[in-house]
């Protein structure tokens, strides 16, 4: 059995690896006389194999049927509808269940073969199930019969029910099996007693199953108000027949909770999530009333308390119990969450009648805490009930007369258990304190007395209390409004941070520190070289523990992830601190130098960040830091097309802030390496429009930085440039192509207009530069060159022909740019004032804003949901957008928003380039007045050609250019002064 079990491994992978290869135009590398062979042959084998290699041939099939149903496989189902009549039935439902699968997911015309698997095949299997359901004494053998058609049923009304199934006699005839099903108790006789085995027991798979199966149809199907009109009488039917009967039936099979019964983790859930359903339909819960308060008090509140298992697992792997608290898929088996999330709902949606009665509920749970004798005293139950306040904790703060009387209950009932025997209350009081650390307190030392206590807790004994107070801390560290209260315990507070991230690996806990991180700010400048490499030892940590493990749920690697993004948020905390960076350099080289790979494709967004961090606050690029470079470049031509945007920062760092090594370097060659990856990626048809937009940005770099050290680079660049342009389809990426030329025209107008008079493709380039200016949208706004910097850079490019002499640039072409030039610094004049007054509303309502502040009692109450850490903190809003203001720096802002009305995108107010020095006004007069000097009659000519309009244009320019002078003065003198040391007294 061994041999023939690695075979089938073997045989396994081979057809994953080969069967249908991912890249596109490969060589099959199996004949198809092959594939016909093994399609023939694999079919008998599954029928006949012990399960142990079936496993294996079945992902062998599932790799083939996803490949070659139904074109290369129509037989396929004719030979599983046969087999469903004969003696092969388990084989036929193994294959049948793998094929169905196929279509789970797939909507629309994907899902057209789902309608003839279910006409050829549905009938047989109703026969079958029937058959199945009347046998007396059932063995395992039935069970798995029975629940591979119910995983079959499952895969293909996942998504849409077949028509077939829409006839209502069909429908019922299906439907009283998975009620029969539902409703008659899981046979008692050899049920394992060990619990991983039991809740895995084939009866219960089956009766996870039809509960499955009965919440999708309700959930999916049976709600009116959630389908389409011609899907209304089906919903409307399913309501009136047979959501009732599995609601009764749910509650039932609940009641055996109530009485010492057992139900699977998974089972439980799921009759909870119908319920929870069911309480905002009228009909629903006026069957639900009679029976909710034995629901409510006997049977759902239980399952938030504190049980055996806790308890051991708490003892026993308190690693294991961490785990298990914090990890979202575990809230889909969990009776637990299931429960919160019916309380929730409940008080949500019909409150008027529950929430009094439940609170007056949970407030008895505290009396009788306080009153019992400390041997007696019902901890689980307390655990319970400080769950719920905490789960209602939104609820609460906004529902009077709850809301007034939070502080009181919290010093009353929560504040005290954080010196509880019992650890797991101890947990519980940091949670919940968590929980509402953002109410307003009242008397503020009951805020720092909650305060302390969560950072005691980081000292617990016990690693839940540890790790839940870490989560609090959070919480409080944001409603913190005097960082005096935490600033004297910063040292200690970290050093236990880090304590436990050499225990617990969890992104979450990474969370906290990039609260702390942003909160702090500069302050955090002495512990950022420690941080760095406390979060550094921790990534490598993570990464080992990933790469070790199999689980797509993996915690090593979310909080891998979590390390990198809080090494970016100290990074950004620093930033004004240049020397820091060389001193964390080292420590952070080798997590860039391997994630910048293949082997960080997870995490290689986290990694660019941190490498733009690197290369634009240190005080200089350094060698190791240059060794990037070829890493960047390899990524991006291989398989990180999708993060060109974000390699184009740290890409454009090097060329901007490393621009002497970047020219003079030979070994290796960066010019030459740049234009290669460029070519490459513009050059290739397959690559589409948006996934090159980043490339003519690169070549701006160039451009603008290296001004008359690069001619060689002119023409290479200006035709790759131009023959994309000639292709290009989306306006955007045609504006960027067009900008490329007006800053190759800015860099050396005669040099640039050269080369393209010799390639032929001068007047294509400026009959279509003419064409984008011209194009207006409805409105009457600009339909290309949106940004000031594209109004700017056109301008500067227009500006830079001007005065090039008569030979090199006649007088018809001459006045057509002229007159376009006028026409672009009217608009990029009247842009910067309407920018000037909104930047001006802006400040005002800034300004507003910040007195309202304090008036905002519930802050950030939002975020402070269970699950709600992943997204919702300040810490990680507050970092994406200094990150987006940092990407911003470099005009990096792709918003391609054709059909706004909003002509002014705000992506230039941080916007960093060589051009930011030069003035398009005082340019454009500079210029004239050159051409002024040195050819009299070409300007006369140039002047005599222009009707009223533009001459009075032309002399508002020249107006505004000498206002632009007088104002550039100003600020240059006022920099002067800024900068001058003010002398000792």
């Amino acid at each position: 059995m061994a041999v023939r079990q690695i075979a089938s491994i073997q045989f396994k992978n081979f057809i994953a690896k080969n069967w249908s290869p991912d890249v596109s135009g490969e060589q099959p590398r199996i004949l198809q006389s092959d594939k016909e062979l093994v399609r023939d042959n694999i079919l008998v084998y599954v029928t006949q194999v012990p399960t142990l290699l079936r496993s294996q041939l079945g992902e062998c099939l599932k790799t083939i049927i996803y490949a070659d149903y139904p074109e290369q496989w129509p037989r396929l189902l004719d030979w599983v509808k046969y087999n469903l009549q004969n003696q092969q039935i388990y084989g036929a439902l193994f294959v049948l269940r793998i094929l169905a699968r196929k279509y789970e997911f797939k909507s629309d015309e994907e899902r057209t073969p789902v309608s003839r698997i279910v006409e050829e095949t549905f009938p047989i299997l109703l026969t079958i199930f029937n058959g199945l359901i009347q046998i007396q004494n059932p063995s395992l053998e039935i069970a798995e019969f029975m629940k591979l058609i119910c995983k079959i049923f499952w895969s293909s009304i996942y998504l849409e029910l077949p028509k077939q199934l829409a006839d209502p006699n069909v429908f019922n005839a299906w439907m009283l099996l998975f009620l029969s099903v539902s409703e008659r108790p899981v046979p008692i006789e050899g049920q394992p007693m060990d619990p991983e085995l039991r809740k895995s027991w084939g009866w219960w798979k089956v009766k996870k199953w039809t509960v499955h199966i009965l919440n999708r149809l309700y959930s999916r199907f049976g709600d009116p108000k959630l389908q389409t009109p011609e899907n209304q009488p089906f919903a409307q039917m399913f309501q009136k027949t047979y959501a009732g009967r599995i609601l009764e039936g749910h509650l039932n099979f609940l009641n055996t909770l109530r009485v010492g019964g057992y139900i699977p983790d998974r089972v439980t859930n799921l009759l909870l999530q119908y319920l929870s359903n069911s309480i905002s339909k009228n009909s629903m819960y006026s069957l639900l009333r009679p029976r909710l308060d034995v629901l409510l008090f006997e049977i759902v509140f239980p399952l938030m308390c504190f049980n055996d298992s806790d308890q051991q697992l708490w003892e026993e792997d308190p690693h294991e119990y961490v785990r298990k608290g914090y990890n979202i898929i575990e809230d889909l088996y969990s009776p637990r969450t299931a429960s919160m999330d019916f309380v929730n709902e409940l008080v949500q949606k019909r409150g008027k009648e529950n929430l009094p009665k439940f609170v007056q509920f949970v407030v008895g749970i505290f009396r009788s805490y306080d009153e019992a004798p400390a041997e007696h005293k019902p901890y689980r139950q307390k655990d319970g009930a400080m769950l719920a306040v905490g789960a209602l904790c939104d609820k609460l703060k906004k529902t009077e007369p709850y809301k007034s009387e939070l502080e009181r209950m919290l010093v009353q009932n929560i504040f005290p258990e954080f010196s509880s025997p019992a650890g797991h209350l101890r947990a519980k009081a940091a949670w919940v304190a968590g929980q509402y650390a953002h109410i307003n307190f009242a008397d503020q030392n009951n805020f720092r007395k909650a305060l302390h206590s969560v950072v005691s807790g980081m000292r617990d004994p016990d690693l839940p209390v540890r790790v839940d107070s870490v989560f609090a801390l959070r919480s409080f560290v944001e409603a913190c409004k005097d960082l005096n209260e935490i600033r004297p315990i910063l040292p200690q507070l970290l050093d236990e941070f880090f304590k436990l991230m050499n225990e617990v690996e969890n992104e979450d806990l990474v969370f906290t520190l990039e609260t702390i991180v942003d909160k702090f700010g500069e302050e955090m400048a002495p512990y950022a070289f420690g941080l760095c490499q406390n979060l550094a030892a921790a990534f490598w940590r993570c990464l080992s523990t990933s790469e070790a493990s199999d689980d797509t749920d993996d915690m090593g690697a979310l909080a891998a992830v979590g390390c990198l993004r809080a090494i970016s948020t100290i990074l950004e905390s620093v930033s004004s601190l240049p020397q820091l960076f060389v001193e964390i350099e080292p420590t952070i080289l080798p997590i860039m130098q391997k994630m910048l790979t293949t082997d960080g494709h997870d995490v290689f967004e986290e990694v660019l960040e941190i490498a733009s961090y690197m290369t634009f606050y240190s005080p200089n690029i350094s060698l190791d830091i240059w060794s990037l470079w070829p890493l960047l470049v390899e990524a991006l031509v291989d398989w990180a097309i999708d993060f060109f945007p974000n390699i184009l920062v740290p890409m454009d760092n090097f060329i901007s802030r490393g621009t002497a090594h970047f020219l003079t370097c030979k070994e290796p060659d960066y010019q030459q390496s740049l234009y290669n990856v460029l070519s490459t990626l513009m050059t290739d048809r397959n690559i589409e429009d948006s996934d090159v937009e980043s490339a003519p940005k690169l070549i701006e770099v160039v451009f603008q930085n290296c001004k008359g050290q690069v001619d060689q680079w002119v023409e290479p660049y200006l035709r790759l440039t131009v023959d994309r342009l000639q292709r290009a389809e989306s306006s955007y990426l045609k504006c960027l192509l067009i900008q490329v030329v007006a800053n190759m025209l800015y860099y050396n107008p005669g040099l640039t207009l050269g080369v393209l008079h010799n390639t032929g493709l001068a007047s294509t380039v400026f009959d279509l530069w003419f064409q984008m200016l011209q194009q207006k949208k409805k409105g009457g706004l600009a339909k290309n060159f949106k940004r000031e910097h594209d109004k700017k850079i056109c301008c500067l490019g227009l500006t830079s022909l001007l005065a090039l002499p008569g030979g090199q640039f006649p007088d018809e072409a001459l006045q057509r740019v002229f007159r376009a030039t006028l026409d672009l610094l009217v608009a990029y004049k009247d842009q910067l004032a309407e920018a000037a007054k909104e930047a001006e509303v802006d400040y005002e309502n800034e300004m507003n804003g910040l007195e309202s502040d304090d008036e905002d009692e519930d802050g950030s109450d939002g975020e402070m949901g269970m699950d709600d850490t992943e997204d919702g903190d300040e810490a990680e809003s507050s970092r994406l957008k200094k990150l987006a203001a940092l990407a911003k720096s470099y005009g990096y802002d792709d918003d391609d928003e054709d059909d706004s009305d909003d002509d002014f995108s705000d992506d230039d107010d941080e916007f960093q380039s060589p051009i930011d020095e030069v003035d398009a006004f005082v340019f454009f007069v500079d210029a004239i007045r050159v051409m002024q000097a040195s050819d009299a009659q070409r300007f006369q000519n140039l002047n005599q050609s222009l009707d009223f309009t533009y001459q009075a244009i032309a002399n508002g320019i020249a107006q505004h250019a000498e206002v632009r002078r007088v104002e550039i003065e100003k600020e240059k003198q006022k920099k002067a002064l800024a900068a001058t040391p003010v002398p000792a007294i």
